[in-house]
């Protein structure tokens, strides 16, 4: 793992993640909700693009389970995060699932400055919302993907209806996802996202909104209703 730093993160949601390394891969652990909306989450881009035999980034790519999922298919991954512990533990699991990915403890910002125009794919999921300049994220990962690439963007929509799902029910009562993962002053509005981009190098293609059931631990894709979690798909002009 090559290794890098710059200022666009939060030392707290660092340490957080730190903290909880070990249970990346515990199905039944404070990471289990992800392992849940992975296969869904999988599907809304493999749905719009073939994977196989590209290069993809995973930006904030924690414990490596959406980077593996990735490779799975075919995909010649990287995986991006800032969080060393976590970084260590999507090592360690290589070696149990067989994948192979590329994890390096860098931000998309340093790493897109190295490598610009290199990606056929992008992906940041559920990762704005924990920085303190969401659209520097946004530039270096447009910046990272070559002409005609692909950029997946998921985060959650700062309304009271994600924050009594998002954060009360499900850190409080329902207790699937840790308490002080989510801060409602960071979330992002859809219109705010569109708003951000609209002057960049890109189209955007798509934006969907994802259900969670936590009665039967599925999601899953919902054009309409955006009010929790969204995905934005857009496209870097040629």
């Amino acid at each position: 793992m090559s290794e890098a730093n710059t200022s666009n993160h939060f030392d707290h949601e660092i340490d957080q993640f730190d903290s909880q390394a070990a249970f990346w891969w515990d199905l039944n652990g404070p990471f289990k909700t992800l392992h849940q909306i992975n296969p869904t989450r999988l599907k809304y881009i493999t749905d719009q693009v073939k994977l196989d035999g590209l290069n993809v980034l995973d930006v904030g790519c924690g414990g490596g389970i959406f980077s593996e999922a990735l490779a799975a298919k075919g995909a010649a991954v990287t995986g991006l995060d800032l969080s060393k512990s976590s970084l260590q533990t999507a090592q360690l699991h290589l070696h149990e699932s067989g994948q192979k990915v590329d994890y390096q403890l860098q931000s998309i910002e340093d790493f897109a400055a190295a490598n610009p125009a290199s990606q056929d794919v992008v992906c940041c999921l559920e990762m704005l919302e924990h920085v303190p300049d969401p659209e520097s994220i946004v530039d270096a990962c447009l910046k990272a993907l070559k002409p005609g690439g692909w950029l997946f963007l998921s985060t959650l929509n700062r309304t009271p209806k994600a924050m009594m799902l998002g954060i009360f029910a499900a850190e409080h009562v329902l207790k699937i996802v840790p308490k002080g993962t989510h801060h409602f002053n960071q979330f992002i509005k859809p219109s705010e996202l569109v708003k951000a981009l609209q002057d960049k190098p890109l189209d955007i293609v798509d934006l969907s909104g994802m259900r969670y059931n936590p009665i039967t631990e599925t999601a899953s894709i919902d054009a309409e209703d955006l009010d929790i979690n969204y995905f934005l798909t857009a496209k870097k002009n040629a």
